[in-house]
């Protein structure tokens, strides 16, 4: 089952300051959490995030788990070459009953990493072998990017952004989900709605999926 985890406000620590380290801090980075890195070392493009203040660093040599009752994060993703130090955490932060995965033991993991196609941060596809291989993952997101870039969009990301809006105006005005899924579905189909996206013209796209709201019976 792919989840897509609500991260908000969150504490995500990242063990180790490597290049598997730096991907995962990347696909922590849209999620609006906090990312606390916990190194001796850090390769220049962690480094880089830590002095632009986009995450945090306490620089240390992790040796044993005594940091997870401390610091009490929601989420530690563990990316160090030591696989005993990393079933460690593993099984610390399962009986602390916080969510963990480390990059070389995808079994015993909370949740696994899919290959993502990511389009604007508004749509995103994923490739999942379920941990079973990382490589055929990314080699079939590669080979699908190229397709889907073909059948998604620039129309269909602005259709996004207008429903975002026009979903949250909704839930303050229209009482029921049915309803609102109605008036949202409505904003789709509508022509002047799609000729305004066509042209650019965002802003009276927005304005038009106001003005049938306003007028929703």
């Amino acid at each position: 089952m792919i989840v897509d985890l609500n991260l908000l406000d969150k504490t995500v620590i990242v063990i180790g300051g490597g290049n598997e380290a730096q991907k995962r801090i990347n696909s922590l980075l849209k999620q609006d959490c906090e990312i606390l890195v916990i190194s001796d070392s850090v390769n220049s493009q962690i480094n880089k995030l830590v002095k632009t203040n986009k995450i945090k660093l306490k620089k240390q040599k992790i040796q044993d788990t005594k940091f997870i009752s401390k610091l009490k994060p929601n989420m530690i993703i563990t990316t160090t070459n030591d696989k005993n130090l990393n079933q460690k955490i593993i099984n610390s932060a399962k009986r602390n009953k916080i969510i963990v995965y480390s990059s070389d033991n995808p079994e015993d993991s909370d949740f696994s990493n899919p290959a993502i196609i990511d389009f604007e941060n508004m749509i995103q596809i994923a490739i999942f072998t379920g941990g079973r291989s990382p490589a055929m993952s990314k080699k079939i997101r590669i080979q699908s990017e190229k397709i889907f870039k073909k059948i998604i969009t620039k129309e269909d990301i602005d259709q996004i952004k207008i429903q975002k809006i026009a979903r949250k105006l909704a839930k303050e005005i229209i009482p029921t989900q049915t309803q609102r899924r109605e008036y949202l579905r409505s904003i789709i189909t509508d022509n002047k709605v799609e000729q305004l996206i066509k042209d650019g013209q965002l802003k009276k796209a927005e304005r038009r999926a106001i003005t049938i709201l306003r007028n929703w019976k």
